[in-house]
């Protein structure tokens, strides 16, 4: 799990040497297994999010990319922990809920009630908070298609995975929001005429 180091303890601990990595709560898989590369790639989506908030001055916006980047840390111990794990620390670990799920959605209905509706497909520009936003989102929806590939393999909690689908619908909602508070309206999308002659 990214990021997770205790007070006193050592960065590099040479344990993983041999391309191993230890999950929470015990046990040992190659540093390319499914469910590090999951649990990787929400680290990924955290830093990502974290670069958003460093540039974003909407205190609305900051105020839930601070939550959101807490419950993503969530995420990472969730995927970071064997769903059977018997110690204590697999024990005390929060999973992430329906409930969750529930709040993105509530910040979505809020953050999407503010934009215009949209006539067509925008480009992934504008300020640079947004441009940041829609960053984390495409990061975010990376990091959902390892869970998926890992949920082929192993169990994984289903809230896991419409956690970080949500998540995707809400940074997109939130960097619309973004440009709009700006005063910069959104980019469309204007696909190329065919070349009838090709």
């Amino acid at each position: 799990m990214g990021g997770c180091y205790r007070a006193g303890m050592k960065l590099y601990t040479k344990t993983g040497d041999d391309g191993s990595t230890g999950l929470h709560g015990g046990g040992r898989v190659a540093k390319d297994h499914p469910r590090v590369e999951a649990y990787g790639a929400v680290d990924e989506a955290n830093a990502a999010i974290g670069a958003a908030h460093a540039v974003c001055s909407d205190s609305d916006l900051r105020a839930i990319l601070e939550t959101l980047m807490a419950r993503m840390f969530d995420v990472g111990a969730d995927l970071a922990t064997l769903p059977n794990g018997k110690t204590n620390a697999a024990a005390k670990v929060v999973r992430v809920s329906e409930a969750d799920c529930a709040q993105v959605e509530r910040w979505i209905d809020a953050v999407d009630g503010e934009n215009e509706a949209m006539k067509a497909f925008v480009l992934p520009g504008g300020t640079e908070p947004a441009s940041r936003l829609h960053i984390a989102r495409t990061v975010v929806r990376r990091a959902e298609r390892r869970v998926v590939t890992l949920a082929a393999e192993e169990p994984v909690g289903r809230p896991v995975v419409v956690f970080l689908n949500r998540c995707g619908d809400l940074l997109f909602a939130m960097a619309r929001l973004a440009n709009r508070r700006a005063g910069v309206a959104d980019i469309p999308w204007a696909p190329r005429a065919s070349d009838a002659s090709s």
